[in-house]
């Protein structure tokens, strides 16, 4: 069985996966595919008393807003609230899977 941290880090502070993904959107917007990203920029209502925060908002060089969520695994409510906020709101949600060096490297894409 996986041991897991507890909780969050501090709101505004990356996880390694996070950190390399903020290097991945870096090298996007200096080849001109992201014209801005912000890490933790957004937060979209829900319900009453329930909130998403997802980890980064993307402009893209085609002036579409995206919803990126960094994901190595989902808790048990993540999944449920991006579903939801795909309902509720105009933009391109998406999770982002790293792929481990020993399969090559990079990113994985899953829309919603």
């Amino acid at each position: 069985m996986k041991n897991y941290a507890l909780g969050r880090l501090k709101q505004g502070v990356m996880n390694k996966t996070e950190a390399a993904y903020a290097a991945h959107l870096e090298l996007l917007k200096h080849a001109g595919d992201v014209l801005w990203y912000k890490f933790e920029g957004v937060k979209f209502r829900l319900a009453d008393a329930t909130f998403y925060s997802p980890d980064f908002a993307v402009l893209t060089k085609n002036n579409e807003l995206q919803i990126h969520e960094i994901k190595g695994f989902w808790q048990d409510d993540a999944k449920v609230k991006i579903k939801v906020a795909s309902d509720l709101y105009p933009f391109r949600f998406i999770a982002v899977y790293a792929i481990p060096k020993k399969n090559g490297g990079g990113w994985r894409q899953e829309d919603f």
